[in-house]
């Protein structure tokens, strides 16, 4: 799926032509799930919408897959973290998240210590790319009062594992990732759309 085939899909959601309920997600942002094929999948993203949840998953999170998120409006940051093996000092417990075709994650610690440093923020831009490897330790990051919206495309990679990083003695927990209702969703996406073309605009 390109641009344009997403924005159309955006257009279909916000005219009522196509019935796609966005998903709250506990790390903070809205997901509309455009497409899923086999390993593949499209999402847009919107940050900065209100949310709701009181219980988010810790931020410092892997993926699975492959992915790579194209800004289309504002500005998003990511900051890495370099993680390494540390029984003696650690800053951080490794935690598997198993998400569940009801929408319900599994959050387990597992018996992996690691100390973690994170880098400085890498800040993309409306209309730029970035790309994320499968494993790769980071957090999104949006300035506060911000919004920005992202294509996201990702390819799940045989025998990967998404993961978190969580306090030494965290307990196991779940979370659940919500479906807003139709006006909230129409809501959002109208919202995004305008403010995509108003960025084009400028």
């Amino acid at each position: 799926m390109d641009l344009d085939a997403a924005e159309r899909a955006l257009r279909e959601i916000a005219t009522g032509r196509r019935r796609l309920r966005a998903v709250r997600h506990p790390l903070g942002f809205l997901c509309l799930p455009l497409l899923r094929s086999g390993p593949d999948g499209v999402c847009v993203h919107l940050f900065g919408e209100p949310h709701g949840d009181d219980d988010p998953v810790p931020p410092l999170h892997a993926h699975s897959w492959e992915l790579y998120s194209h800004v289309l409006y504002g500005e998003v940051g990511n900051v890495r973290v370099r993680i390494r093996d540390d029984t003696d000092a650690p800053t951080h417990r490794v935690f598997e998240v198993r998400s569940h075709p009801d929408g319900v994650d599994e959050i387990r610690p597992t018996t992996r210590l690691v100390r973690g440093e994170t880098g400085p923020v890498q800040t993309s831009p409306a209309g730029t790319t970035y790309a994320l490897g499968a494993g790769e330790f980071h957090t999104t990051v949006v300035t506060p009062g911000r919004t920005a919206v992202t294509l996201v495309r990702g390819r799940s990679l045989p025998g990967g594992r998404d993961l978190s990083l969580g306090p030494l003695d965290g307990p196991p927990r779940r979370t659940t990732r919500r479906l807003c209702g139709t006006e909230d969703t129409l809501h959002a996406v109208r919202t995004a759309l305008g403010r995509i073309h108003a960025a084009r605009r400028d």
